[in-house]
């Protein structure tokens, strides 16, 4: 049974990409709306998704949207759990 889990982790992959982006960006201004930032951007690719790949597992756009939003935030969690074990301020 496939629950197109490439899909899902594949917008948090991208979603963890853009955020790290914009963290080298350097303005500090925008590191409080990362997690704003890649919820959105999750949401965005979360309908894409649901057209562009066949086992995704959504079928209409509020659950892919759901999907994608939760996917999104998720990259933001990898990315302070990597920040808690690693003990690092800059990641």
């Amino acid at each position: 049974m496939d629950f197109g889990i490439t899909g899902v982790a594949a917008i948090t992959a991208l979603c963890y990409l853009a955020g790290i982006g914009i963290k080298a960006v350097g303005i500090e201004k925008l590191d409080k709306f990362i997690p704003t930032i890649c919820g959105a951007l999750g949401g965005c690719l979360g309908i894409a998704a649901m057209f562009i790949m066949p086992d995704f597992p959504a079928t209409d756009y509020i659950t892919a949207t759901a999907i994608g939003v939760v996917s999104g935030f998720a990259a933001t969690g990898i990315n302070q759990i990597a920040k808690q074990l690693i003990g690092s301020n800059n990641a």
